[in-house]
């Protein structure tokens, strides 16, 4: 069953006559997702997800059952000179009904004020009609206010989300130009800092190098915020890819969680430190809560694919493998990971068409070569060693080391070892799962190998900080038990008196006004003790209020829909479906057995 309190932001669409706005609008669907994920209780999915339908004309009730939503919100945007016109739309899965619509119409500078009010507004629309949430003031929080700055670092965004090496370069220079015109700009330094993290520990540029410079950067942006969830996260990171210490990564990204627990990248994080210390089914649990949030993630897929190719279940792997290619066919990691299953199934048929389908292998002639050793048990197989040139280093700058499993398996044991042990003093990223690694396991018998993990295991806590279970605590109520009877008193005194329900437009908040109770309570209030969301609560009047209305014969020259618009009910669509939900027929039908 959906969660009524869950939603999806689509991509925003350009509708300026310049597509390099395209990367802007993407930014602030983004930031407005970023900002929701900050509201207790409502089930925002990420970014991946709902950008997998980008430029892609589907019914809203297909994504809605794709993505497990009950409401999305879609929108348009338009730049002209120094102008902003966003217009969006609230839309229910279940029918496709516009929940709530609005254009707004303003100065460009005025951008980071504008999608805090869209944020809070859509927030408020789904507490009034699906259920209590508890709302702050602001929700959206940039750490910027200076336009061209934001603009910058949007624009690096989107090269850093492409994760190609040349994009991430381009990403690093618009985040230092981003720095530039704003030097506390605290969400460019976490993102350079988790670039540089990345690109040191994969071997892409030199490992010391880059480990200061994403330090740098880190330290920057805790000093301007050093509570930012992103700030964690890039802590977590590196600690985790580039010193792999596990126990204060699962430390750090569980700060992001108690933060932001719509960050599903923080579960995959989790996930991939219990890969790394062989824990599989903490894995699996983390990596499903990823996919929870955010069901079409290539990466979650793939890593959920990882975990069953160290569990050595590879007909699974392959399984969520191409769950991960069917929404990204380049996903490089994937396409490699593929190709081991088939090696370790010893399916030559399988291999030999998957080689032959898949261009983008980086080594298949290699790959080739390696699997004949693994399953070839005759010492004089040609091997063509001198067509290959067994470049270990270039091969550790790849996603996947084909040359190093390649020594490992032509039987060259002792080079291997001295490279083993050189790469893993390195903590370089490729072998970070060393200890599960199918491909390494000719090397596990040896003395040399053996005092390696040893050794390593000594220098590197392995024990990380398990998932405890829960322990519910008592809270206190928003409303005190001897006050409730008094404010659900007072509560319909006054829309009774005042027929308050007849205004169409009347809101959570101004009843809030009226009775002098914060809407954060009045939600809980009116939920908790009445069962009720807010659009439930005051259509009930509106309700009751048309069936006395109809029925009078002053009011016969009026339709049943101007009734109703006079009752309040401010849509045909939400008076047909109420009044059958609440008394099981049509209006029409009410009103012919009244007479």
């Amino acid at each position: 069953m959906i969660n009524q309190k869950s939603i999806a932001i689509l991509p925003f669409v350009n509708i300026s006559n310049d597509i390099d706005n395209d990367y802007f609008c993407d930014g602030i669907s983004e930031e407005i997702i970023n900002a929701l994920t900050k509201v207790k209780g409502l089930k925002v999915t990420a970014r991946t997800s709902s950008f997998a339908f980008k430029n892609k004309n589907i019914d809203v009730r297909h994504i809605g059952n794709t993505l497990g939503v009950a409401t999305v919100l879609e929108g348009s945007i338009r730049i002209y000179e120094k102008r902003i016109r966003i217009n969006v739309q609230l839309i229910r899965t279940s029918d496709g009904f516009h929940t709530w619509s609005q254009n707004f119409d303003r100065n460009l500078n005025d951008i980071f004020e504008l999608q805090d009010e869209i944020s809070l507004i859509i927030a408020e629309q789904i507490r009034e009609n699906f259920g209590h949430l508890n709302i702050s003031e602001n929700i959206s929080a940039i750490g910027t206010n200076n336009l061209e700055a934001y603009k910058l670092y949007l624009k690096g965004r989107s090269y850093q989300l492409n994760w190609d090496l040349e994009d991430y370069n381009r990403a690093i220079e618009c985040y230092q130009k981003s720095l530039v015109l704003d030097p506390n700009f605290y969400e460019a330094y976490f993102t350079i800092s988790r670039s540089y993290g990345i690109l040191a520990s994969w071997g892409v540029i030199d490992q010391e190098t880059g480990l200061t410079k994403a330090k740098r950067y880190l330290e920057r942006g805790l000093h301007i915020n050093p509570l930012s969830y992103l700030g964690h996260f890039s802590r977590a990171s590196i600690i985790f890819w580039n010193n792999w210490d596990y126990a204060n990564s699962i430390r750090y990204l569980k700060k992001v969680l108690n933060i932001n627990s719509s960050f599903a990248i923080a579960y995959e994080g989790i996930a991939e430190v219990y890969m790394a210390t062989n824990q599989l089914d903490e894995a699996l649990i983390n990596i499903d809560r990823a996919l929870e949030i955010s069901p079409l993630s290539p990466n979650h897929y793939f890593t959920k694919g990882n975990i069953y190719f160290l569990k050595k279940d590879f007909d699974e792997a392959i399984f969520y493998l191409d769950e991960c290619l069917k929404i990204d066919p380049n996903f490089s990691l994937a396409i490699e990971t593929k190709l081991a299953c088939y090696m370790f199934l010893n399916d030559r048929v399988a291999f030999k068409k998957y080689i032959a389908t898949m261009p983008q292998l980086i080594s298949s002639e290699l790959c080739e070569l390696l699997f004949e050793l693994m399953h070839t048990k005759t010492s004089s197989l040609d091997l063509k060693h001198e067509s290959i040139t067994l470049n270990i280093e270039e091969s550790f700058k790849a996603v996947y080391p084909w040359h190093f499993y390649f020594l490992i398996y032509s039987g060259d044991i002792d080079k291997a070892l001295l490279i083993f042990k050189e790469k893993i003093n390195l903590k370089i990223g490729q072998l970070v799962n060393f200890k599960l690694d199918p491909f390494l396991e000719p090397l596990r018998s040896h003395k040399i190998y053996q005092d390696i993990e040893r050794s390593f295991l000594s220098k590197h806590d392995t024990k990380t900080v398990r998932q405890k279970k829960q322990v519910l605590k008592s809270t206190v109520q928003p409303v005190s038990a001897n006050q409730v009877p008094m404010y659900i008193e007072q509560l319909k005194k006054r829309i009774q008196e005042e027929k308050l329900y007849q205004n169409p437009n009347f809101s959570l908040k101004q009843l809030s006004t009226v009775i002098n109770l914060h809407p954060n309570k009045l939600s809980w209030l009116l939920n908790e003790h009445l069962q009720l969301n807010f659009n439930e609560f005051i259509n009930k009047y509106r309700l009751e209020h048309f069936k006395k209305e109809v029925l009078k014969s002053s009011n016969s020259h009026l339709t049943l829909l101007g009734v109703a618009y006079d009752s309040g009910f401010n849509s045909k669509t939400v008076f047909n479906t109420f009044f059958k939900k609440e008394t099981g027929v049509a209006p029409r039908q009410w009103v012919k057995s009244q007479q």
